[in-house]
């Protein structure tokens, strides 16, 4: 047998996973990801999608309030976190966080910076691709969360900007 795969019959060779191809497609919605590559002994599958806009997915925007689950009784009540604030710039993907584009280079913000809209916070690392942070709004940085190659979660509080 050959390498000339236009001799082979359509039905022959990798036995293409549908829900895994499913599945990776969708992290990548979630995620805000451009590519997904994923490899076993056998068979390497990698999708990716163009993107128009910026390969980052904008905080998401809960309409009216969100309500609490109540702990159980006799559970000690936890205050809120101080980090939960409309003003937080979130994770847009899970990854590890860099403060600045380089090693050993001045960080992207610190604070007491005045920030411009759109402008970089920080780089978050995921898989292998670098996608910039940029802030949701123009506002001075009242709180940096994260430290540099800290590991992230979508949705995590990084920065205060107010």
């Amino acid at each position: 047998m050959g390498d000339d795969k236009g001799d082979k019959p359509a039905h022959s060779g990798m036995k293409i996973d549908t829900a895994l191809v499913r599945e990776l497609a969708e992290l990548l919605a979630e995620t805000g990801l451009t590519e997904i590559e994923v490899e076993d002994d056998d068979r390497k599958i990698r999708v990716s999608r163009a993107v128009s806009a910026p390969a980052y997915a904008p905080p998401v925007q809960v309409a009216g309030p969100v309500a609490a689950p109540t702990p159980p009784a006799g559970a000690p009540l936890a205050p809120p976190p101080p980090t939960a604030t409309a003003n937080a710039v979130k994770s847009p993907m899970v990854g590890t966080v860099y403060l600045q584009p380089n090693p050993g280079s001045p960080a992207f913000v610190q604070v007491g910076d005045v920030v411009e809209a759109g402008q970089t916070l920080f780089i978050i690392e995921a898989m292998k691709t670098m996608n910039p942070v940029p802030a949701p709004k123009a506002g001075k940085v009242l709180e940096v969360l994260i430290e540099d190659g800290q590991p992230v979660e979508f949705g995590e509080p990084l920065a205060i900007i107010g």
